[in-house]
């Protein structure tokens, strides 16, 4: 399986960018019937995005981009404040955090224990020297592993120790049990496990990329994405905890659908897609939500809703817990930075 390439653009480094810089909240017409007070909530570090919420809503887990360093890291902080805290070891790729559902851990992935750290520094190092990725690009790297940490920083412990990239994780409703993507077996597929990293059994088993998985509200299906029916055009799919039942719930090969979250009730979901039919550069990606109809035995996807259409890229978005809150990453920023967002949600 070769690196899932998307043409999100995450460009422009900017340093020591502060609460006092902080624009006007950018949003469209358009916009106004789905989110209402939009506000950037990070600052400080040169993009920050992939943000989820703690289960009473007061706090943030997401990874950054550190000041002076070539891989994101995983950062707490309080929604009413500015200043994030790390909670990753500072090295190694650091990606998908995800607070367990009592907020006493924290889910997220690291590769801090590649033995060639040193040297895989040293070529970001020098890659970003000569002017970085065109678009963000991101690796499976095979050092990836899963490890939980508490809010204060403290009791890192490791949950996953196999070859491959072991990433992409998050928790069932009850917390009792971690959905997450491996490439132990040759290609990134889908692996649930219990929380304390024992018990582990594959979801899916289907040539090419399957990743970004979430439980619904219920813990009976998991929605993840996909690459399955063309390389790197990703589509979104639901399957029974069991493994038992599989849904395809988009199908169209000329755009890209990723990062499928549930609203809290279960009714809809919503993602990030692009129209890639003029190609990768012509691409921006925008929010849409979907009806899900449980009524039959699995569920069948409804109307779809375009919820952002502005020029910045919006992707990877989340509701707060008590669903009245959307937050996503977003280039809308004054200084075009890849940042995370947050506004009130209209729909019930």
């Amino acid at each position: 399986m070769s690196r899932v390439i998307l043409s999100l653009m995450i460009i422009g480094l900017i340093c020591g960018f502060t609460p006092a810089d902080e624009p006007a909240s950018p949003s469209t017409p358009a916009e106004a019937k789905h989110l209402a007070n939009h506000r950037q909530v990070t600052f400080g570090l040169p993009r920050a995005g992939e943000g989820y919420f703690s289960a009473d809503g007061q706090w943030i887990v997401y990874q950054g981009y550190p000041v002076g360093y070539p891989f994101y890291q995983i950062y707490l902080q309080r929604l009413d404040e500015k200043v994030p805290m790390l909670l990753s070891t500072g090295r190694g790729r650091t990606t998908c955090s995800y607070f367990s559902p009592d907020g006493k851990t924290i889910l997220f992935a690291s590769s801090h224990t590649d033995p060639d750290i040193e040297q895989t520094e040293a070529k970001a190092r020098a890659l970003a020297k000569a002017g970085g990725r065109p678009r963000y690009q991101w690796d499976f790297d095979p050092h990836m592993e899963l490890y939980t940490i508490t809010p204060d920083g403290t009791g890192l412990k490791r949950l996953t120790n196999s070859p491959g990239y072991d990433a992409e994780g998050s928790y069932s409703p009850d917390g009792k049990q971690i959905v997450f993507t491996s490439s132990r077996d040759g290609d990134p597929d889908l692996y649930i496990m219990n929380a304390d990293g024992s018990q582990v059994r594959q979801l899916t088993n289907v040539p090419g990329y399957d990743g970004g998985p979430f439980f619904s509200p219920d813990g009976k299906w998991v929605i993840f994405r996909s690459d399955r029916d063309k390389e790197h055009m990703l589509q979104l799919f639901a399957i029974s905890v069991d493994g038992k039942k599989e849904i395809q719930l988009t199908n169209n090969l000329e755009q890209v659908n990723w990062c499928p979250f549930f609203y809290p009730s279960g009714k809809y979901l919503v993602w990030s897609g692009a129209d890639y039919s003029q190609g990768p550069r012509e691409a921006n990606f925008d929010l849409f939500t979907m009806d899900l109809d449980f009524s039959g035995n699995a569920p069948k996807a409804g109307a779809i809703t375009r919820i952002t259409d502005h020029k910045g890229a919006d992707v990877l978005p989340v509701f707060s817990p008590d669903g009245k809150k959307l937050m996503w990453t977003s280039t809308r920023s004054a200084d075009g930075t890849s940042q995370l967002w947050i506004a009130d949600w209209l729909r019930k």
